[in-house]
């Protein structure tokens, strides 16, 4: 059995051969042992086939014994052999996709196996394991089939079974199956924390279970819009997968990382296991498996097909014919998703009469539909809309599929999951701007170009914070990476190894992300979008530009003085390539002692790119007067504004969407305190808080050993103003550890969720944490973007790197202008003003 645990089958199987000739050698026997041993022998050599060979090989197995049990003349014997046959028959069916026959097998079983408890039994914990693992895999097969109260049943009564009889194990399994059902129910946070808990009982119980959850964690992963958590969840396993050649979770496993690599556009990736799935599936005899894979196979060459010119008319041929193979092993949803996805292929190759038809065939979807399905079906609908001429009615799908999409994220918990959930609106919320400039410039297409904007665009920052999450667990799991990250601090500038504690630093890091997803069951109360009139009213005298990408150009949105205007800006490539060679630029140029040869060539450089910049974006502005609030997408996250000859000295404010400005502006203020901070390595210049503190009659100083991360969080709770000088950095590929370095270890972006009431105004004074990671949708998530989310009002921070000194000098300006009466943005301005590429800092949020 351990053998077959970890997945040797070919060798559990010979194993088992030889104990089946060994016992047969002193039989036949009428003895009640005998029989019993030789039928867990053969049960087992059938599921070993099953695994090595094929379905058919295992099922076969079991027909032929199932006779010779039905002969014995003990009723208790031969109740308890009958429902383990007929348990493993229903397992065996239940791992090939074919869940309606396996329940009148589990009912049988089940129903054996409570007349043995009936009649007695000299094997008590066998019996009562076998009863819960039915009842176990019953819920199973009635959760895949869509039916989830008595799914749940089933699944509330073997828990109770296993808890009453002291079965860890069963225990385990049924947080894993309750994981998947709360994924199908949509509840993403409560499934992950399921997992969880299986999770921690597998590694201690059962780790040949961890790749079977692994793949389970991976699909509601996928519906959260992870796909690149999905990537490196499974990229971890696949290899010893392979190793250990368990087909079925191999297989299983390939289709995920498939699904994960498509929605990551690797379509060659995506098409190759995909594949390989399939011809797994093939060989186990897994016949609904294999055409759940074949149909992530067709979406990969759907994909493919969009980029071209023309549909090839065999694609939307093979979408009907694999519909028809999904209804024929009763899997509707998938079989749905193929006809759909024929249908939007004969729109867009101009057969609207028969995309008419097969969307007309599709059942409406349920409220177990995935929110990627009913996204798809929303998508082709409005797409046929507009082919028809139906602008009204294309927009009508597109609300109401953004609707759909916004109630999936409002279930959803951390920041991580709330921002990742855009992935699955990007081509309908793409579809609504196209369809808006395709109707002109005129004033009601930029108040609705304005609105779609809003509605597809930053919705993490729409939720009002949950203050004070504070899940013991994961502050613990955080301090425990913060001593990591001290130790392995130590050991570099000590010359010690440090192999293993960047590994357990890794993966206790993986370990709270994974945490994080389910910390709070949801983010926060959703904010209604924006109005334009209420962000006009807002603006005074001032002017909000809106920009975004749609195909290859550049536009912006302009809400000024009462009125609304739409600019098309030109090309996109160009306007991101000079926003990316700027920030290189600066970058490269913030050192204080670079040769003056370098710095002059780096500089020149830089003011090249910024006046592109200026003259692509800006100019075509320059009628506009007043304080400005800049809403950016894409690489212009990274443009520090400041440094446009445009906009210098000119007070201007960054916000992720007009939404998120308007709640910012509106925020209560409150008179806190002050609290300037110094973490430690930092230069002389840098580090003179001291001096800072002239400009205030009360601030709290923290720096030395009171600079520790519980102190820093503590003083940023409730505060009107803290200014941090620490050095920090942006972690790209996972931004929520983001990090500050104070003298006790790091401070983690995660960390700012427990905060009871955030500070009004946060300064990161020497280090780039205004940089952000850009999902789909304009998801901005980093440091800075934690403290927006979390409630704080406005954030100062630098878009690159920044030396020293310059960075001392304009935090002396900034806080001179500020303690004088300045708004933060008027303060920044004339700060940055004196030297604009040296001092590329931004106001963030209001």
């Amino acid at each position: 059995m351990e053998i077959g645990h970890a997945g040797r089958y070919t060798q559990e199987n010979r194993l088992l051969r030889r104990a089946l000739a060994l016992l047969e050698s002193v039989g036949p026997s009428d003895s009640i042992d005998w029989i019993r041993t030789r039928a867990r022998i053969l049960i087992t050599v059938a599921f070993a086939e099953a695994e090595s060979g094929t379905l058919a090989q295992g099922l076969a197995q079991l027909d032929a014994l199932r006779p010779e049990v039905e002969a014995v003349t003990d009723e208790a014997i031969r109740a308890e052999l009958l429902g383990a046959i007929d348990g493993n028959h229903a397992g065996l069916l239940l791992r090939s996709g074919r869940y309606e026959e396996s329940i009148p097998l589990l009912d049988s079983s089940i129903s054996h196996n409570e007349r043995n408890l009936e009649l007695g039994t000299d094997d008590l914990p066998r019996l009562i394991n076998a009863l819960a693992a039915s009842l176990s895999n019953r819920g199973l097969a009635y959760l895949e089939i869509g039916r989830i109260e008595p799914a749940f049943i089933n699944l509330n009564r073997a828990i109770t079974i296993g808890q009453d009889n002291d079965l860890p194990m069963r225990v385990a399994y049924v947080h894993h199956l309750l994981g998947d059902l709360y994924q199908r129910a949509g509840d993403i946070p409560e499934a992950l924390r399921y997992y969880q808990l299986a999770e921690r009982d597998y590694l201690e119980l059962a780790p040949f279970m961890l790749p079977r959850l692994r793949i389970d964690q991976a699909q509601a992963l996928i519906s959260a819009g992870l796909a690149d958590e999905v990537a490196k969840h499974l990229d971890d396993v696949l290899p010893q997968m392979q190793v250990e050649r368990v087909q079925q979770d191999l297989a299983e496993a390939e289709l995920m990382r498939a699904t994960a690599a498509l929605m990551e556009d690797n379509l060659s990736l995506g098409r190759k296991l995909a594949n390989s799935a399939r011809r797994r599936f093939k060989r186990r005899g897994s016949d609904a498996w294999a055409a759940v894979a074949a149909l992530i196979g067709l979406r990969v060459d759907v994909a493919q097909a969009w980029r071209g010119k023309r549909i090839p008319a065999s694609l939307p041929a093979r979408a009907s014919q694999l519909a028809d193979e999904l209804t024929s092993v009763r899997l509707m949803d998938e079989a749905a998703i193929a006809r759909t996805l024929a249908a939007r292929l004969e729109v867009r190759r101009g057969n609207i009469a028969e995309a008419k038809s097969l969307l007309g065939a599709l059942s409406r979807p349920g409220p177990l539909t995935p929110i990627e399905q009913r996204m798809l079906l929303r998508l082709t609908r409005a797409e046929l809309a507009a082919a028809e001429g139906n602008r009204r009615q294309a927009f009508a799908q597109a609300r109401a599929g953004l609707g759909d999409l916004g109630r999936a994220r409002d279930r959803m918990g951390g920041l991580e999951l709330v921002s990742a959930t855009a992935i699955h609106g990007q081509e309908l919320g793409d579809l609504a701007v196209r369809l808006v400039l395709d109707g002109g410039d005129s004033t009601a297409e930029a108040r609705r170009m304005f609105g779609w904007l809003e509605q597809t665009r930053a919705q993490m920052y729409r939720y009002e914070p949950v203050s004070g999450i504070d899940d013991p667990q994961l502050v613990e799991l955080i301090a425990e990476i913060r001593n990591l990250g001290y130790a392995l601090r130590q050991a570099k500038l000590d010359g010690r190894p440090t192999t293993r504690l960047r590994s357990r630093y890794a993966e206790r890091q993986r370990a709270a992300m994974r945490l994080g997803w389910h910390a709070a069951s949801r983010w926060g109360k959703p904010r209604p979008v924006a109005d334009f009139a209420d962000v006009l009213t807002q603006l005074g005298s001032g002017a909000l530009v809106s920009f975004a990408v749609s195909g290859g150009a550049m536009l912006a949105v302009v809400l000024t003085e009462g009125r609304v205007q739409l600019v098309r800006l030109g090309s996109a490539a160009q306007a991101t390539e000079n926003a990316m060679r700027l920030q290189a630029d600066l970058n490269a140029m913030a050192p204080d002692h670079l040769p003056e040869p370098l710095f002059n060539a780096i500089s020149t450089s830089a003011r090249k790119h910024a006046a592109a910049l200026d003259a692509q974006l800006m100019r075509p502005l320059a009628a506009l007067t007043g304080d400005l609030v800049i809403v950016p997408t894409r690489a212009l996250y990274a443009v520090p504004w400041g440094a446009l000859d445009s906009l210098r000295s000119r007070p201007v404010v960054v916000a992720p969407s007009a939404t998120a400005w308007l709640a910012a502006s509106r925020s209560p203020v409150h008179s806190g305190h002050t609290a300037l901070v110094r973490g430690p390595g930092l230069s002389a210049a840098i580090g003179e808080i001291d001096k800072l503190a002239a400009h205030y009659e009360k601030a709290t100083l923290l720096a030395g050993p009171d600079a520790t991360s519980f102190r820093v969080l503590e003083s940023l709770d409730g505060a009107s103003l803290v200014h941090i000088a620490a050095h920090g950095e942006h972690e790209a590929e996972n931004a929520l550890f983001s990090r500050l370095e104070l003298v006790d270890g790091a401070l983690f972006a995660h960390e700012l969720a427990r905060l009871e009431r955030p500070p009004r105004q946060v300064v990161l004074a020497a280090c780039e944490l205004a940089l952000h990671r850009i999902r789909p949708g304009d998801e901005a998530l980093g440091f800075a973007g934690a403290l927006l989310a979390g409630g704080v009002g406005t954030v100062v921070a630098a878009a690159s790197r920044v030396g020293d000194l310059p960075a001392a000098a304009a935090m002396d300006d900034y806080h001179r202008a500020l303690a004088a009466g300045s708004s933060p943005a008027v303060a920044l301005a004339e700060a940055v003003a004196v030297d604009p590429l040296r001092r590329p800092f931004v106001c963030l949020g209001s």
